[in-house]
């Protein structure tokens, strides 16, 4: 299955599925975010999910483990693909999480993963709100605790995946939102990376070691989605292509 998760940040249902009627469900799985689904609910996602769509519910849970258990459990019972939750909200909250989705989780169940760094923020504003370390520094933290909570992997910025994946191997799973195409991913505070600080190329994110990255904006504001999609998808399969050829020539 592809890597790729198409971000749909709209506000209303009707432009959510004019989207995904112009995507493959081969190439690309779909992510719903607070505002669309507080605005189309439950029926969005089983449209999505009838077209032939994994979904990634990123409704980013931060609250008392009880209401966090219940409100995963409600995410379970959807049948999505993953689902999310602030790791900032500590270990008894993600195990009571964890404990919640056991009879959703099963080997093609709902995955459970946790936020470490948005990646909206730079160190100034990390050490605004009361942390010291740098993003990287407590993204990796944080993923110790996700670790610890038994969960599937995190959600961070592609430039910390290598720390992540160093310190919890290859199986912990992160998914990387922040990804551009070239001539996209321009200067941190340049417009066209909006409100995300730490991007990266497509390319550079799974050279990276990132598992699934969230691509929003070079998809969904392009004249022609699919064709964009389309594109990313064999940008990515050369790359993935390539290291594995050059592997397989190192252990010949």
């Amino acid at each position: 299955m592809t890597c790729i998760i198409t971000a749909l940040d709209y506000a209303r249902a009707q432009d959510a599925t004019r989207l995904v009627a112009q995507l493959d469900p081969t190439l690309t799985r779909v992510k719903i975010g607070n505002e669309l689904f507080t605005a189309a609910g439950p029926a969005l996602v089983e449209h999505c999910q009838k077209q032939g769509f994994d979904v990634f519910l990123d409704l980013k849970y931060h609250d008392i483990p009880n209401t966090v258990a219940k409100a995963v459990a409600a995410a379970g019972s959807l049948g999505v693909w993953m689902v999310n939750l602030h790791a900032g909200g500590g270990l008894r909250m993600m195990l009571a999480a964890r404990e919640a989705l056991v009879p959703y989780s099963g080997n093609r169940g709902t995955r459970l993963i946790g936020v470490t760094v948005l990646t909206s923020l730079d160190a100034d504003e990390l050490q605004d709100i009361g942390f010291a370390a740098t993003p990287a520094e407590q993204a990796v933290r944080f993923a110790t605790q996700v670790a610890d909570a038994g969960l599937d992997g995190v959600v961070c910025s592609a430039h910390e995946v290598a720390a992540i994946k160093a310190a919890h191997g290859s199986h912990f799973l992160t998914v990387t939102p922040g990804v551009r195409p070239i001539g996209a991913a321009v200067t941190s505070s340049g417009s066209q990376s909006d409100d995300q600080r730490r991007v990266m190329t497509p390319v550079d994110a799974i050279n990276n070691g990132s598992d699934y990255l969230v691509i929003g904006r070079p998809i969904t504001q392009a004249k022609n989605p699919g064709e964009a999609l389309s594109t990313i998808h064999r940008e990515i399969q050369s790359t993935v292509a390539s290291a594995e050829n050059k592997r397989n020539g190192e252990t010949a």
